[in-house]
């Protein structure tokens, strides 16, 4: 028999199905001896016969044949029943196996069909050797044909259950291992970050005020030992210093590894749009000027959730991320043409609305002196922007 499909448990249900239709062949053909039928050689070859096709059909499955082939062999098996059928009356216990033989070979149209014929010959033979027709004819096919119709079915809505729970189940696990990894990920970002700002604002600054004294103090003593022991320790902490801002700068997020945040902010725009349904565009204006880490970790942290948001809640086509350089401060401004919504109505600790996210935003911009604006409205898009204070001068001269 070709199977058609191999889900759990389907070679013992096979092996019951060969077993039963084995013994009711027995049966036919024992009974015809046993009663001395004077068509007993015919029922025992046709018996023979359609044990044999049958039994073919273990060929099929092991050349995985194709389904036409299978189709071809079935209706061999009915037609050699049919035979057999004719001869005997106890062939009609054989339409019950050859009901789970159309149902699981033809499609769900094609078996019920095959099927309900199948119960039309049974009971018609039946009918004809009894030689007469009732009730009693037509209640064994029909029952034992409904039987295995509610079996197979029954089955089958099972088995697919079954595989829905599984993939669920492994989307599940997924989920859990991406949310792992993201996490993990998240606190080792977190870590540096929180690590660059402490070296940033002790050893560096530090470093810094020392070198800046030892300058003043090399300055002020004359030519001599003392003054040569002043200008190699401010060398030692000139040193130090670019050693410090190193292993700051290695520190930062990745995405500022080795770029601008210029840079950064349109490889974020690109790589939102190859991801997904969103055409994110990246703009600048103003002219660039050097940035502490601390901001440019800012204002792309703030691009990165904000545009997050975006594709989570805002089921916008176009989102517009801004970097601007104006007079006395630097602006990341996210614009994205989605559904909007009430900003005064937005819990502050609700995570699905975006509620954590706004204001982790709002924490880090004002950490650094900055401020951060939400302006939203059901229906007309929502704006984020965020504003940090720049000494244009002081950090040109850094």
């Amino acid at each position: 028999m070709a199977a058609t499909t191999s889900p759990p448990g389907a070679r013992a249900l096979a092996w019951c199905l060969h077993l039963l239709l084995v013994s009711l062949l027995m049966l036919a053909a024992g009974r015809a001896v046993a009663d001395h039928d004077p068509r007993a050689a015919g029922v025992v070859a046709a018996a023979a016969a359609l044990g044999l096709v049958y039994a073919a059909g273990g060929l099929l499955t092991r050349a995985r044949a194709a389904h036409r082939a299978a189709v071809l062999w079935l209706t061999a098996v009915s037609a050699v029943w049919l035979v057999l059928l004719v001869l005997s009356a106890d062939g009609v216990w054989l339409a019950f196996p050859l009901y789970f033989l159309h149902l699981h070979l033809l499609s769900r149209r094609a078996g019920l069909a095959a099927v309900a014929a199948t119960t039309l010959a049974a009971v018609v033979a039946f009918a004809a050797h009894r030689g007469s027709f009732g009730p009693a004819t037509a209640v064994g096919p029909i029952l034992g044909a409904v039987v295995a119709v509610a079996v197979v079915w029954g089955y089958e809505a099972l088995y697919q259950e079954s595989e829905r729970r599984r993939r669920l189940i492994e989307d599940l696990s997924a989920a859990r291992a991406d949310l792992a990894a993201a996490q993990h990920a998240a606190g080792v970002l977190a870590e540096r970050e929180r690590l660059a700002r402490e070296i940033h604002d002790t050893l560096a600054q530090g470093l810094s005020s020392i070198q800046l004294l030892l300058r003043a103090a090399e300055r002020a003593l004359p030519d001599g030992v003392a003054a040569r022991h002043v200008a190699q320790a401010r060398q030692a902490a000139v040193d130090n210093l670019a050693e410090a801002r190193r292993f700051v700068a290695a520190l930062a997020p990745p995405a500022l590894e080795g770029g601008t945040l210029t840079a950064a902010l349109h490889r974020l725009c690109a790589t939102t749009s190859a991801r997904h349904r969103l055409a994110a565009r990246f703009r600048l204006t103003g002219d660039p000027v050097p940035l502490p880490t601390a901001y440019e970790v800012a204002l792309l942290r703030v691009a990165q959730s904000a545009l997050a948001n975006t594709v989570r809640h805002a089921h916008a086509s176009t989102v517009e991320v801004t970097l601007g350089y104006l007079a006395g401060q630097v602006t990341v401004d996210v614009a994205d043409d989605g559904t909007g919504f009430d900003p005064a109505a937005t819990p502050t600790g609700d995570p699905g609305s975006g509620g954590f996210g706004l204001a982790a935003m709002r924490a880090r911009v004002r950490a650094l002196g900055g401020t951060l604006d939400v302006r939203s409205a059901p229906g007309r898009g929502t704006a984020v922007s965020a504003h940090l204070p720049v000494d244009v001068d002081a950090e040109l001269s850094r």
